[in-house]
């Protein structure tokens, strides 16, 4: 892990830039930290949507929230093609989304993914500020394309937060094999009008989820219109099975 510029410091909350080598490509990231003792602390890890970056406002306001009001740590890392890993910084949300779904069709991209999300658990678990605690995933749309197959694949996650995606794509065949595989506590979130992901393919990955502890939250409104309650009762339900 290589740290990148110096360390941001926000009412107590830390946030630092990060480089995670993964497999030969360069993983950029961001920690958030307490600004107290060292850890170990519950980490949850945060996936961004599809032609968003890992310092978009809800990643960011999402994890000061779990740092302030809970002590843990959060981190958040550029899916493929995205944020700091283009060229252009990803500063166009229409290109990057108009260029996603090549980069899902990419039969490696799913794996490289995961790989790159256990390279950065490896990295983070080792920093005292954060330690071998417990480990959280929170991610919808995008987050959960990728961050479903990396919490099938990963025993070190505890629970997860996921939704806003169906079993539709490049990759549903490998989502349903995953999701049924899956045994820690889910709580998965769907918009009953997503434009995007349609209500049965939704509801058919859910059914799937093979987790004796899931749960199933609707709400009316479009793909991105997710009210902020919802958000909050994810952190309550990560919180809950995550150690104090």
């Amino acid at each position: 892990m290589q740290w990148i510029g110096e360390p941001k410091t926000d009412v107590g909350v830390i946030e630092r830039r990060f480089d995670v080598s993964s497999d030969g490509r360069i993983v950029p990231g961001l920690l958030w930290t307490p600004d107290a003792a060292p850890g170990p602390r519950p980490l949850v890890l945060i996936g961004h949507g599809g032609s968003l970056h890992k310092r978009v406002a809800y990643v960011v306001h999402l994890a000061r929230h779990l740092v302030r009001r809970h002590g843990y740590a959060a981190a958040a890392i550029d899916g493929p093609n995205h944020g700091d890993r283009r060229p252009d910084g990803g500063r166009d949300p229409m290109l990057v989304f108009s260029e996603f779904p090549a980069e899902w069709s990419r039969p490696a991209s799913t794996d490289e993914m995961v790989a790159d999300w256990q390279a950065t658990l490896d990295a983070l678990q080792k920093c005292s500020d954060v330690g071998d605690g417990t480990v959280g995933y929170w991610g919808l749309s995008m987050g959960a394309i990728y961050g479903l197959p990396f919490v099938a694949a990963e025993p070190r996650v505890q629970v997860a937060v996921l939704g806003l995606l169906g079993l539709v794509g490049p990759t549903r065949e490998r989502l349903e094999a995953d999701a049924r595989t899956l045994t820690c506590p889910v709580l998965f979130l769907q918009q009953w009008d997503d434009e995007l992901f349609k209500r049965q393919p939704v509801l058919d990955l859910f059914d799937a989820i093979a987790s004796p502890d899931k749960r199933l939250h609707v709400q009316p409104g479009l793909h991105a219109a997710v009210p902020p309650e919802e958000f909050q009762h994810s952190v309550d339900f990560l919180v809950k099975h995550l150690a104090p």
